[in-house]
């Protein structure tokens, strides 16, 4: 993530945020955003991280945590033009990497196994939706294009222009073959569970209507 004054930092974000949140009216706005103050003390934070200055590191990002509800470790790598809609729960591990154009809502996690070590923490790639609760976990790579839906559970790699849905998650989406990824929300996602039922219904109708037939026929020769 670039370094920039605070003003141009300003005139970014409000341009980012009326991209993604049509609730913001005016730039003053912006301020109000917890996202706008996580993001800028991360960047101050992952310079002293890279200086060698750990301790001050984690400091800073600890108060921007305290004061935003939106937790990221200095020694995260983030792309440009990356947003946290409403903010209060996330968390972003140590050795996350995420690319450009990322969009995380509440109470989404980009953590660690707790068995791993290293790089321990999700790989995001570009233009990527992380909905409302969902947790991305392990040293995974997220591809591009993706969506991933609220509340889901990720703990595999995700290939590019895929949406993810279900705990553990699940690939219901492939290549924009029936929904356009970038027209995808994080609400208007099908329900695997949902569909799963209905064709199981729909086999057992269809079992039931051939042993009915069976039946039909068994009693007929037995006549």
């Amino acid at each position: 993530m670039e370094k920039v004054s605070f003003n141009d930092y300003i005139e970014q974000q409000y341009e980012l945020i009326k991209k993604r949140d049509p609730a913001i009216k005016t730039i003053k706005e912006v301020k109000l955003y917890p996202s706008f103050w996580a993001v800028w003390e991360y960047m101050k934070a992952h310079e002293l991280f890279l200086q060698g200055k750990f301790y001050e590191a984690r400091k800073v990002s600890q108060q921007a945590a305290r004061d935003t509800g939106i937790e990221i470790h200095p020694g995260a790598t983030i792309g440009e033009n990356f947003f946290v809609d409403h903010g209060h729960g996330v968390v972003v591990g140590e050795t996350t990497i995420i690319g450009d154009n990322v969009t995380l809502y509440q109470q989404v996690t980009l953590g660690g196994t707790g068995k791993e070590h290293g790089k321990r923490h999700p790989t995001v790639g570009n233009n990527v939706l992380i909905g409302a609760g969902a947790k991305v976990l392990g040293s995974i790579t997220i591809g591009d294009n993706v969506k991933v839906g609220a509340g889901s559970v990720v703990i595999t790699d995700v290939p590019s222009n895929t949406t993810v849905v279900g705990v553990p998650g699940r690939i219901v989406r492939m290549d924009n073959v029936k929904v356009e990824i970038e027209d995808l929300d994080q609400v208007d996602i099908p329900d695997p569970i949902s569909v799963d039922i209905m064709a199981l219904k729909r086999d057992n109708e269809e079992m039931r209507k051939c042993l009915h037939k069976l039946e039909k026929l068994l009693k007929k020769e037995s006549d």
